[in-house]
């Protein structure tokens, strides 16, 4: 049966971490991130699990990635300013083909920025959180429960994509204290597929030889499987090759292994939409006050209505194409200054959207909503 929690999200996300089959977390404290490993050390030994705060965040996310190439499911927490250290590294992850989550909860930028404020500042550096050619996967909880489900779901896409998958929380949802519903843990237990290994005869394991839509297949480290890990382009065996068809054919497969099955990562909601005039699109914690600008709006009679992006990337683009041609008024909000518009921009084809940014570390309230469709 379901549960019912009073916590934050940030707490919410590394309880997640742990009903998903976490067992490790490497890491580094960052406001506003740090109540993630402060809860996450305090589980996850007791679930026979580790967790190590080390020197720097570069080392927290290189201890991560140890833990998963050993086979274990692996976390690292942090925000904007740890994502940009680690990005070297979630490189590696990204070619060798690494299962990692990692969790960033936004704060304002760039550098040093505002880091007890609110802002939506990385969702651009989550789609491309490193150098060279890759397809990322990124998630963005918008509930306290969300922060719990789409932590669950990033280990889960991790694990069937090989790759690091980001869950987006921001400082808002991440201190908020709530009630969050959360699923049945047994049912969250029966969700979690281990990662596919190789059973047959050691000399015949090819790790990276699979099919041009699929993911690397890579067993776990001491358990009687060669292969070599590198960040260098590889070919079947992981050995570093400067094979022009391997290196094309392997960078081809690190976005068609995503591209192909975006069916299963795509996420959204629409909230009120069928009847409505208008049109908002929301996502983190920036949806709940467009949810309750929409509630007020709709008591005076404005039917305004909203799409709200759960998986950031792939965005759900067919989904934002239909809509944007169903609906004439539509008005993008963002807590900065148009990361994710132009994707909605690619996606419909349009260039005509009203805007409301902010960039300021302070949430956008219903009212300036109100204010805003009111307007239009």
């Amino acid at each position: 049966m379901a549960r019912e929690i009073i916590s934050t999200g940030n707490d919410l996300s590394a309880i997640a971490a742990v009903d998903a089959g976490c067992e490790f977390f490497g890491g580094y404290p960052i406001t506003p991130s740090s109540e993630i490993m402060h809860t996450v050390s305090d589980l996850l030994p007791k679930m026979g699990g580790a967790s190590i705060q080390m020197e720097d965040e570069i080392a927290g996310i290189c201890a991560a990635i140890g833990a998963a190439m050993s086979g274990k499911r692996s976390l690292t927490a942090t925000s904007g300013p740890g994502i940009s250290l680690k990005s070297e590294n979630i490189g590696l992850a990204y070619i060798a083909e690494v299962p990692l989550v990692i969790v960033n909860v936004m704060r304002g930028g760039p550098s040093t920025g505002l880091p007890t404020r609110v802002q939506q500042g990385d969702v651009l550096q989550a789609k491309a959180p490193t150098h060279g050619d890759y397809k990322s996967i990124t998630v963005c909880a918008s509930t306290l429960a969300e922060c719990y489900t789409e932590t669950v779901r990033a280990f889960n896409l991790a694990d069937r994509f090989m790759q690091p998958v980001f869950v987006l929380l921001d400082e808002t949802i991440g201190h908020m204290s709530g009630k969050a519903v959360l699923p049945d843990l047994e049912e969250v237990k029966a969700g979690i597929k281990p990662r596919q290994v190789f059973t047959g005869y050691p000399k015949d394991y090819r790790p990276y030889d699979v099919a041009q839509d699929e993911a690397a297949v890579l067993n776990p480290m001491f358990k009687g499987y060669r292969y070599h890990y590198t960040g260098l382009h590889h070919g079947p065996k992981g050995h570093p090759t400067e094979d022009a068809v391997e290196c094309q054919n392997l960078i081809e497969r690190l976005f068609n292994k995503v591209e192909a099955h975006i069916d299963e990562i795509e996420s959204y909601e629409e909230y009120l939409l069928d009847d409505a005039d208008i049109m908002i699109i929301a996502y983190g914690s920036l949806a709940l006050s467009a949810r309750e600008a929409i509630n007020r709006l709709r008591d005076e009679g404005i039917k305004v209505g909203m799409f709200r992006p759960i998986t950031l990337w792939p965005s759900p683009a067919n989904k934002i194409k239909e809509l944007c041609d169903k609906f004439d008024k539509v008005l993008v909000t963002e807590l900065n200054m148009g990361q994710y518009i132009e994707e909605i921009e690619r996606a419909s084809g349009r260039r005509d959207f009203d805007t409301l940014f902010k960039a300021n570390g302070r949430p956008i309230a219903p009212l300036e909503l109100i204010e805003k469709i009111k307007g239009m």
